[in-house]
């Protein structure tokens, strides 16, 4: 469970980053922070759902 909790701040992270990104307009930076969001995040949701239902 402290792996989900670890990345679940990894994701969130990457989301502020996203912002902070878009407003210095650093398209390239944008890029590489959401898709670290979204599969940072897959990665939390799929191993707290096998941790409460696996």
């Amino acid at each position: 469970m402290v792996t989900a909790i670890l990345l679940l701040l990894v994701t969130i992270l990457c989301v502020f980053a996203v912002f902070r990104e878009l407003k210095t307009k650093n398209f390239f930076a944008v890029l590489f922070a959401a898709a670290s969001a979204l599969i940072f995040g897959w990665f939390s949701v799929m191993t707290i759902y096998y941790n409460l239902f696996g």
